[in-house]
């Protein structure tokens, strides 16, 4: 299966769960500083969509700052259209992508998703239950591919990492004996995308050098 076809599966799923949500869950904070879960949302159907001029002009108006202009661009579509709108956009966003959507990287849009997913989720105390195909895919990315925006190679460099539900393993090639990180697949993956929730639920010496990473 492609990164495309998962990266399509994923979506679908995440589209179910996110149709469940109350009104008042989008109003919640979620795990990414100072955006609640509609403004993840409102990113997500950006990162679908917004044409690269558009983007252009949001880092140019933020002097240059993708985080600021993320944010921006963000925050305004979340204004302007409500969750269920924002759903129904991003369902058809799935099988025809536009601007930037088009033409990133699949496997760096999955493991996008998927961390927003639980960003979303496990606020609101939401079981995420993930492929373990999908899982391992993002993995796979995040310890192999350079992402301009997530530093997942880099916080992955010197460790040996391990998944106890999937089977997925990486070694890099620095690792020394104190460098073990292990735990179930969404957990490494999370940590590894800067996710500090997921560092109390892995195990392995490696995890206090993860942690000072992430910092």
């Amino acid at each position: 299966m492609s990164a495309r076809e998962m990266l399509a599966e994923h979506d679908r799923m995440f589209v179910e769960f996110a149709r469940t949500l109350a009104p008042s869950d989008w109003k919640r904070q979620s795990l990414c500083s100072e955006w609640s879960n509609h403004d993840v949302l409102a990113h997500l159907v950006k990162g679908y969509s917004i044409s690269l001029p558009s983007l252009g002009s949001a880092l140019f108006a933020n002097r240059g700052s993708f985080d600021r202009a993320n944010t921006a661009v963000a925050r305004r579509l979340a204004g302007r259209q409500t969750p269920a709108e924002l759903i129904d956009t991003f369902a058809g966003l799935i099988e025809h992508p536009k601007g930037i959507g088009k033409r990133f990287p699949a496997g760096l849009l999955l493991g996008d998703h998927v961390l927003h997913h639980l960003d979303i989720a496990l606020p609101l105390g939401r079981e995420v239950l993930i492929p373990g195909r999908i899982v391992d895919a993002v993995l796979d990315t995040e310890v192999r591919v350079p992402n301009p925006f997530v530093p997942a190679k880099s916080n992955a460099a010197g460790l040996s990492l391990r998944t106890t539900d999937t089977g997925w393993s990486f070694t890099d090639g620095r690792a020394g004996a104190d460098s073990l990180v292990e735990g179930h697949g969404i957990h490494v993956a999370a940590a590894l995308g800067g996710r500090r929730f997921a560092l109390p639920l892995l195990g392995g010496a490696g995890v206090a050098r993860l942690k000072d990473r992430l910092i």
